[in-house]
């Protein structure tokens, strides 16, 4: 409303959008719920496409639509769903992962988990594998009919997890555990869910399995970590003892040296592992947001699956975000111990320099005074020269007859007067080279 009066349809459309406006918009509807039946069979599959796979995964579904005559994914699309014959695909791709969830309708008389996993998996060798293997779920939807504790039997009560939602219209469990055929089984029982909020239970519960899995990564990088650091933590130490008895600049500087490189290390480190630590903490943080949102309610005599990950995950991640700390914490004691090996390095070497001035100073009063010495003597002796040359001269003019008196009594008057201006010359010649200087 702009002064009362309301923007028509022609306004908006004059509107200039910002470019990302669309994008922004879109995103809340990127992930829409797909409804789903009663006795569906869900195969999901995680893979991870950091890099160039991502573009040749891509680039293979649409590939495979294109020899069904299916409407392809446009280059933007991080989500996609096509139907091949009586099964339905979602594709999805994230930062650094893929997934292929199939809907696969089944018999419901069957009973649940029949038939075979590996069996219904054969729509999976339509694409190539786009990269490592990290989840393979097999989730059941079945009715209430069904008897319960027989279901449970299928499962590893040692590690059993089951919840209702928070409304009761659903119950899932789950052992966490892989089949012989690679998957892990999840079981869900309709109590009335309907077709829409089925489809959305069904993908918080594969979204909660598949970021536990990628959550989880973050520990064998902990692990990998913890020797170099503990290595890393003594060297630092004993470098330290040593600092407190080091008196010489050469100890110094190769205390500051072995700091140096261990510094480089343990940034290599926390630089190659940062991503990693960071992607599990979020990951973690969207499995805790998902069973929130399902809104768990406890099954008499079993852990909620809050509980479970709480007691077998919680720790794993403890580990990782222990190590990142690790790491941080390191980096800072090893400045800290470098700059105060500078500090002590740059204090000798500004007293080395404050006595190399004092040596040089002494050099330069002793050099003035040899100096003024040879000054001294220069002049005497170029005196004594001239006046042997004056005297020769005068002898040679009295005996010419040019010059009157004594000889010596003209190079007696000579010998001052030639002191006193070769003395000048000198002078002037060293303040010359002064100025220059």
């Amino acid at each position: 409303m702009d002064n009362g009066v309301l923007i028509g349809e022609s306004e908006i459309a004059r509107l200039v959008p910002h470019p990302l406006r669309t994008t922004v918009l879109g995103e809340v509807h990127a992930r829409p719920f797909n409804a789903l039946a009663i006795a569906t069979r869900i195969l999901h599959f995680a893979f991870e496409t950091a890099g160039v796979r991502a573009v040749a995964d891509r680039k293979q579904l649409v590939e495979l639509c294109r020899s069904r005559g299916l409407q392809t994914p446009l280059p933007e699309d991080k989500h996609f769903r096509l139907s091949l014959g009586g099964t339905n695909l979602r594709w999805e791709q994230h930062s650094e992962f893929t997934t292929y969830t199939w809907e696969v309708p089944v018999d419901p008389k069957t009973g649940a988990f029949h038939p075979a996993a590996a069996s219904l998996a054969s729509p999976m060798r339509l694409v190539a594998q786009p990269g490592p293997h990290l989840v393979a779920v097999d989730l059941n939807v079945v009715a209430q009919t069904e008897d319960v504790a027989a279901l449970y039997a299928m499962f590893d009560h040692s590690s059993l997890a089951v919840a209702e939602n928070s409304d009761g219209t659903a119950m899932y469990a789950t052992d966490f555990q892989l089949t012989p055929e690679g998957f892990v089984r999840i079981l869900l029982v309709d109590r009335g869910l309907g077709s829409e909020s089925t489809g959305a239970i069904v993908q918080h519960l594969l979204d909660i399995e598949t970021y536990r899995t990628l959550a989880l990564l973050g520990l064998p990088e902990a692990q990998r970590l913890a020797p170099s650091i503990a290595l890393a933590e003594k060297r630092l130490a004993e470098v330290t003892e040593r600092m407190r008895n080091a008196k010489d600049l050469t100890d110094n500087h190769q205390m500051l040296d072995e700091l140096t490189a261990l510094a480089a290390d343990v940034e290599a480190g926390a630089a190659a592992s940062q991503f990693r630590f960071g992607a599990s903490k979020a990951y973690e943080e969207i499995v805790t947001q998902r069973l929130q949102i399902v809104g768990e309610r406890k099954v008499a005599g079993f852990p909620t699956w809050t509980s479970f990950l709480a007691r077998r995950m919680a720790p794993a991640m403890r580990t990782c975000a222990s190590t990142e700390a690790r790491q941080a914490n390191l980096s800072l004691r090893l400045t800290r111990a470098a700059n105060l090996l500078r500090t002590r390095v740059d204090v000798e070497l500004e007293q080395q320099n404050q006595e190399l001035l004092k040596s040089m100073n002494a050099r330069t009063r002793l050099q003035l005074r040899l100096q003024t010495t040879v000054e001294g003597l220069s002049v005497a002796a170029i005196t004594y020269y001239a006046t042997s040359l004056f005297k020769e001269l005068a002898e040679a003019a009295h005996r010419a007859g040019y010059l009157h008196f004594d000889p010596a009594y003209a190079t007696a008057l000579f010998v001052p007067l030639a002191a006193l201006g070769i003395w000048i010359i000198v002078s002037r010649v060293r303040r010359s080279h002064i100025l220059e200087d």
